[in-house]
């Protein structure tokens, strides 16, 4: 349950909340308890960042891609496990073992958002799935 507090912001800062918070449709209340948790989970998994995804909605990434989801769907579908998994889905992604990591470790605090991202997306590439197979025999 949400407990009332109350903060002082210079008149810049809160011109800019409100500013965007109308940008973005939300109210500036909302706006601030989502930026003021996103800063707090990027001080606590450093190379973590938030962006609006516009097929997911608000998601963590590492910063410069990609996102927390993908590096954990691709973890979890190897067959390696501990250091060499980190080192296969990093040789996948691109990306330097240490990003795997820090994903690994957003994950285990914040898997419940994780994981309804990744069925999310597998509830799309089902649907994609579905679409392209009806195209096709449509096509004969």
């Amino acid at each position: 349950m949400p407990s009332p507090t109350s903060l002082r912001l210079p008149d810049r800062v809160k011109d800019r909340l409100e500013h965007s918070a109308a940008r973005h449709r939300e109210r500036p209340a909302a706006l601030a308890v989502r930026l003021i948790d996103e800063g707090l989970r990027m001080v606590d998994h450093p190379g973590v960042v938030f962006h609006d995804s516009p097929a997911h909605g608000r998601v963590a990434s590492l910063a410069g891609g990609p996102d927390i989801a993908e590096v954990i769907i691709v973890l979890t579908g190897l067959g390696s496990q501990g250091e060499d998994r980190v080192g296969e889905t990093a040789i996948w992604l691109g990306i330097h073992p240490a990003r795997v990591r820090v994903a690994v470790a957003y994950y285990t605090q914040y898997h419940d958002e994780v994981d309804s991202q990744m069925k999310r997306r597998q509830q799309e590439a089902e649907e994609l799935r579905r679409r392209h197979e009806a195209a096709q025999a449509l096509l004969g």
